[in-house]
């Protein structure tokens, strides 16, 4: 008897629990919790940015401070990861040079969702033949070697670091706009949206108030996994001296120095490219993770 009570107590706090519901992001935050790599990701993301962010307080020595007696100096107590050719020390160009990477990745990532979104809500709100001019604009654009206009933007527009926020910003939004519009073309034939016509409601008012709302899940899960592929992209045109400018430096920028000495002097390469590699394996962890905390499909494999 005892046990029955207890089933049936069970089975009756199960059913307030579902009569009362579980918002989206509460439900996703439950299961993202129970993604262990995800968590691990995120803790040491979120472990990296503050240690860059407090980089003025822990590193101890200026980024563009040179000493030439101690060029090319192994890790030791005076230098924890060596220094480079000119004397700098790296452990503290390492944590400055992560505060630009990352800032290139979450601003660059931040012009691509603006857009991307932007063009992508209004193009499946609309449907019909705009839907179809504005994604055969999108396949044309896909046609482009993304890096190359990248390097085409920087080399015309100069060599700054704005310039380039703008720049790899500007080739990442198509595929935001394909996702975004595909959910968009679902939603634009929702019942409220019918009723936001129907009381008068303009386009900009409900996409503003409506369907990018809707979107935020998607949006979220590809942010997470676009910040990895700016940084790689920036870390390429550092490789081709189209990065970061000197005496400025990110780990991108900081691994091409350190590419011309890697056969005498490794740890000049290494540690630039053991911050990068834990740092894009930490987002495409936590990317992954959300994506399948919010996806509805993955509910049942929660």
């Amino acid at each position: 008897m005892a046990g029955n009570a207890r089933n049936t107590a069970a089975a009756s706090a199960g059913e307030q629990e579902y009569l009362e519901g579980v918002s989206l992001w509460a439900d996703a935050w439950r299961r993202l919790k129970r993604n262990k790599m995800a968590m691990l990701g995120g803790g040491v993301l979120l472990l990296i940015i503050i240690v860059c962010i407090l980089s003025p307080w822990i590193a101890p020595y200026p980024y563009w401070e040179i000493h030439h007696a101690d060029a090319n100096m192994p890790p030791g107590a005076k230098y924890w990861f060596g220094s480079d050719h000119l004397g700098r020390d790296i452990f503290s160009r390492v944590l400055y040079g992560g505060r630009i990477s990352l800032l290139v990745g979450v601003v660059a990532t931040a012009v691509s969702l603006l857009i991307g979104v932007t063009y992508g809500a209004l193009s499946g709100y609309l449907g019909g033949r705009a839907d179809n001019i504005m994604m055969r604009f999108v396949d044309i654009l896909y046609g482009l070697p993304f890096m190359f206009f990248v390097i085409i933007l920087v080399v015309v527009f100069g060599r700054n670091i704005l310039n380039l926020f703008i720049a790899l910003g500007a080739v990442q939004w198509l595929t935001m706009s394909r996702i975004t519009r595909g959910q968009a073309l679902s939603i634009r034939a929702k019942e409220y949206i019918m009723a936001a016509r129907a009381s008068g409601s303009n386009t900009p008012q409900i996409l503003l108030r409506h369907v990018v709302p809707n979107l935020l899940g998607p949006i979220v899960v590809y942010a997470t996994l676009t910040v990895p592929a700016v940084m790689l992209e920036e870390a390429f045109l550092s490789f081709l001296g189209l990065g970061v400018q000197a005496p400025m430096a990110s780990w991108g920028s900081l691994a091409s120095d350190g590419i011309a000495t890697i056969e005498y002097y490794r740890w000049q390469i290494f540690f630039p490219g053991l911050a990068l590699a834990v740092t894009l394996f930490s987002l495409n962890f936590l990317g992954e993770g959300l994506r399948d905390a919010i996806d509805p499909q993955m509910k049942d494999k929660g």
